[in-house]
């Protein structure tokens, strides 16, 4: 017995990298898999089955379920494609993974229109895009499980990547969202920042310098498995960073208890006055308390 048997899993960007790692665990779990890749290279251009194809037969070979999906996911169309596939050849949507990314770092200030467009659509855009069937499937449908795919360049920041810092940033405010209007319909979400040495990373100079402390995707996998299956009962709203250098971790946003006015007529010298209460210091980060 899988911890996924009976189970039909989507999972976007999954042709290479994080996504293939995600897709033949769960395979091998029990679930059978929608692979959906546009394909082609990092930065969004150009489009390949092939890679997605291979990860589909190499899931079959095994003994396991899959097909494939080329749908441009950054589309109305291509995310309902993606779920059409689901019910057409399983006939369910019990998880989907929102993993599909691209990468085109530029400074802001050198930053082109069509770049940051491009990052927000395939990532923020793809997100919104592959989820509303699913979600709207779930809802109907006794619930489900749903991963977005966050980063810590949203989460905290990272020099060049404002496009993207961007774009992750807004799919930890709709995993939130999420989490709020599907607590009922018993859909669970769960948003992921990975840390992992693929072919979207394999440049960056944390990774040059240091490989050994990378994870690589089949590291990060098992976070993911445990985020959909059983194993992590009915938890929702929540952030999970994997990393080499971290580990396995909960993230949060965290906010000061604050100082509150005594009358209507404060001023800004007031926050100056009341910065311990206000603001994050070394002394004060235990009165700080989750959003």
């Amino acid at each position: 017995m899988g911890l996924l048997d009976g189970k039909v899993a989507i999972i976007t960007g999954a042709g290479g990298g994080l996504g293939e790692a995600y897709a033949k665990l769960f395979a091998r779990e029990g679930a059978a898999v929608v692979v959906n890749d546009l394909g082609g290279p990092r930065d969004g251009s150009g489009r390949d089955l092939s890679m997605a194809q291979a990860v589909v037969d190499a899931i079959v070979a095994g003994g396991g379920r899959a097909v494939v999906n080329g749908a441009d996911i950054a589309t109305m169309a291509g995310g309902q494609s993606v779920f059409d596939d689901a019910i057409r050849h399983f006939g369910r949507a019990d998880i989907l993974v929102n993993n599909a990314g691209i990468l085109r770092d530029v400074t802001f200030a050198k930053m082109p229109e069509e770049t940051w467009d491009k990052v927000i659509a395939v990532h923020l855009k793809g997100t919104f895009c592959a989820t509303l069937p699913v979600f709207r499937w779930m809802k109907d449908n006794g619930g489900g499980v749903i991963v977005n795919t966050s980063s810590t360049s949203g989460l905290i920041g990272n020099f060049g990547q404002s496009n993207y810092g961007a774009a992750k940033g807004g799919i930890f405010g709709l995993s939130n969202v999420l989490a709020i209007e599907g607590r009922k319909y018993n859909i669970r979400i769960w948003t992921l920042a990975p840390g992992a040495l693929t072919r979207m990373t394999a440049d960056l100079p944390r990774y040059i310098e240091n490989p050994g402390a990378a994870f690589g995707p089949d590291q990060i996998a098992p976070a993911v498995l445990y985020m959909v299956s059983s194993l992590s009962g009915d938890q929702t709203g929540k952030i999970l960073g994997v990393s080499g250098p971290r580990g396995v971790r909960e993230m949060k946003m965290l906010e000061m208890q604050g100082w509150k006015p005594s009358t209507s007529a404060w001023q800004a010298q007031d926050i100056a006055e009341h910065a311990g209460e206000i603001f994050f210091s070394d002394d004060n980060k235990m009165a700080a308390r989750r959003f």
